[in-house]
């Protein structure tokens, strides 16, 4: 069999041809789809009052061109502006998107680094971009809040472990502090107990040993099972069904899930009234954050979260409690009677150690000298049951997995499509300004996609919807299994 091939001849580089910019790009490609999803116009409206209005010196980038260019570097994952410039240089079609010809001069990478200094560092400029994002996605019905997925994801900073130096640093109150002193008060004057003593003398805050990083401070060491210890940012965010990115927001590393799930919850209920359903992990599930979601009438869907007892003792749920008598029962069936209600908001409750020597279960309940047993129960304790009952109903069960398709997904497309998992910047506010165009740029791309099917599908919907519309009074459905659900 004999082989034949045309060699191809290189003279074909020095060729001049008539070309058009708009013919290079594929009809298919992203950067059309995005282009018609969204007006890009409306930044010119965002942007007002961060520029001169003065006719003097020389005119800046076009601001549409300078986002649509920070647009491509967090849409296609590229890793720094440096990078970027050099793609759009090669790259007809990222040439296009922004609005530049064959032949003209890209701007510098230090360009979008000295605009952000100068006019964008101190405003809320990429949040106004990410919100237009988002209502436009609303707007178009794509959105779906009736079941929320809220969780946190780590991003390692641009910080070495090994450089840090440990400081002092004032503890923070719990945000529901107030509340939970007047509920410990009730509680107690409910058990003829005094009042807790409350020192309001002006003293000094409490502190505690912290470590921190000198080469990036405001990102926090983040340490959990498996993951070697690093300095990192937490971002904290909630998507709908359909993985639009509705929420979110940044902390540093060593922040814990349920600290920061207040705010972004109160701005979700606020924004979302139709929200129905709140699913988070095992990390929100404590009793403030259920009965935060419990009190504004929502339903929270949990996993099971197993019991942090030591190896070869009782577990905490095989003591019940009487909730009549207000008492606990130990697995002897002996009574632990109510003691006290400590600053924590946990009730105590005591076994008399004059029975439990005897017990013969003794050795498996606790390890107290004294011989006597010490249960508690949160003053909210009732919302992680009543929670506890929503995950045994399958409906709700259901709604908890969909997390591995929704939120879990949109942090692992962050992470690998997006550069989300490292961040070349340092500091809280250029961290934050990172993940909000990140997650706007995921939002505009699932809304060009949906825009490009709902366009290329609306036609056969209205052919088959006048079908099947004419067809209804004719069909009668045999049983409930039968019964049609249209959008």
């Amino acid at each position: 069999m004999i082989f034949l091939y045309v060699k191809k001849s290189r003279s074909n580089q020095r060729q001049i041809q008539f070309l058009c910019l708009e013919d290079l790009v594929p009809e298919n490609h992203i950067v059309r789809e995005i282009d018609q999803a969204i007006d890009f116009s409306f930044i010119y409206e965002e942007v007002k009052g961060l520029y001169s209005e003065l006719d003097w010196g020389k005119p800046g980038i076009d601001p549409v061109c300078l986002f649509k260019i920070v647009f491509l570097q967090y849409l296609f994952g590229i890793r720094s502006m440096r990078q970027t410039i050099k793609e759009l240089e090669v790259n007809m079609a990222y040439r296009w998107f922004i609005g530049y010809n064959i032949g003209e001069a890209i701007p510098h990478f230090s360009t979008f680094g000295k605009n952000y200094t100068r006019r964008y560092k101190n405003s809320d400029v990429f949040e106004r971009i990410f919100a237009r994002i988002l209502q436009e996605a609303i707007a178009c019905g794509f959105v779906d809040a009736s079941a929320v997925f809220v969780d946190g994801t780590h991003i390692k900073a641009s910080a070495n472990k090994n450089k840090s130096t440990n400081v002092m640093v004032e503890k923070q109150a719990k945000q529901y502090q107030q509340q939970l002193d007047e509920e410990i008060s009730q509680d107690r004057e409910a058990h003829g107990k005094k009042p807790l003593k409350h020192d309001d003398s002006a003293g000094p805050p409490e502190m505690k040993n912290s470590k921190q990083s000198k080469t990036d401070p405001e990102s926090g060491l983040f340490h959990k099972a498996e993951h070697a210890k690093c300095f990192a940012y937490v971002a904290n965010t909630a998507c709908d069904r359909h993985n639009f990115i509705l929420d979110y927001e940044v902390g540093a590393g060593n922040i814990h899930d349920s600290r920061m799930f207040d705010g972004i919850y109160q701005r979700l209920i606020k924004a979302y009234p139709e929200i129905e359903l709140v699913a988070v992990d095992a990390g929100y599930k404590t009793p403030w954050i259920m009965k935060q979601i419990i009190d504004s009438e929502r339903v929270p869907a949990v996993p099971y979260k197993g019991p942090m007892t030591k190896e070869g003792y009782f577990k905490k749920y095989e003591y019940v409690y009487d909730e009549y008598y207000d008492c606990m029962i130990c697995p002897g069936f002996e009574v632990l009677t109510y003691s006290t209600t400590n600053r924590d908001g946990y009730k105590e409750y005591r076994s008399n150690p004059e029975k439990c020597k005897d017990c013969p279960h003794l050795h498996q309940c606790t390890q107290s000298k004294a011989g006597q047993k010490v249960v508690t129960r949160h003053v909210w304790e009732e919302y992680l049951e009543l929670a506890e009952d929503y995950r045994h109903t399958p409906f709700y069960r259901d709604i908890y997995k969909m997390r591995s398709q929704t939120i879990e997904r949109v942090f692992a497309d962050a992470k690998e499509k997006h550069a989300m998992r490292y961040t070349q910047l340092r500091g809280l506010q250029k961290v934050t300004m990172q993940v909000t165009l990140t997650f706007a740029c995921m939002n505009l791309k699932k809304l060009a996609t949906w825009k490009r099917r709902k366009g290329l599908l609306a036609p056969l919907l209205h052919f088959f919807g006048r079908k099947i519309t004419a067809l209804l009074p004719l069909w009668q459905p045999s049983s409930k299994k039968d019964t049609l659900r249209f959008a």
